[in-house]
């Protein structure tokens, strides 16, 4: 009986051994750490794809609403169709490429884009603050002084004040596109292409990417 029960035992631990190999040699299990940052990434795209289709759709439908009617060409729909313009400008170069290097872990596009892309966010979200500040500017003129700003609040007037907005935010954004390029991150096993500013002095795990830092 001993002799059976002690054979028992020796079975039981090779079946055990056995399947703790199998496991093993099946592959790295994904720790929770991984399962975290996927499910962020999963919602991430998923916001990020909800904003670009409602911006695209309803920045595209004021566009043509106000231009498809000549009688509602008023110094605020203009200012409304900038406001628009803006935002979609934001939503086809921006937002799609942004979602990408939330949910990828390396930029994928390159330097000149990483540029662009950086520019243009700048641009545009300004366009954006500028225009509802001329849309406040306007506003008050034509409810505290409605008659004396008629002469002002002119179509010509607010198609001038639009182009000299754009041509201030597009001269006074150039620094962004210069300012940022890739960075390579070799912290990991595998260069990582990070779309960031651009360091002059580069920190050490850049330029030394075997440094260990250790603690005292």
């Amino acid at each position: 009986m001993v002799s059976e029960n002690y054979t028992l035992l020796l079975m039981d631990a090779t079946n055990r051994y056995n399947l703790s190999a199998f496991s093993t040699d099946a592959g790295p299990t994904m720790s929770h750490e991984d399962e975290t940052e996927m499910i962020v990434s999963t919602i991430v795209a998923i916001f990020f794809g909800f904003i670009g289709i409602t911006g695209l759709l309803g920045n595209a439908l004021v566009v043509l609403v106000v231009l498809s009617n000549p009688q509602m060409r008023s110094t605020t729909n203009l200012l409304i169709i900038n406001l628009a313009i803006a935002d979609l400008l934001f939503v086809v170069f921006c937002v799609p490429f942004t979602a990408t290097d939330y949910v990828l872990a390396s930029w994928p596009f390159g330097e000149l884009w990483c540029k662009s892309v950086q520019y243009l966010i700048v641009v545009t979200a300004h366009a954006s603050i500028y225009t509802l500040v001329l849309m406040s500017l306007d506003r008050f003129l034509a409810v505290v002084h409605p008659i004396a700003s008629m002469v002002i609040r002119t179509e010509k007037n607010t198609v001038l004040a639009i182009t000299i907005l754009w041509v201030l935010i597009i001269t006074t954004g150039l620094p962004v596109s210069f300012a940022h390029g890739i960075n390579v991150s070799n912290r990991l096993a595998t260069a990582i292409y990070l779309c960031s500013i651009d360091l002059i002095e580069k920190p050490q795990f850049i330029r030394n990417p075997t440094m260990v830092v250790r603690g005292r």
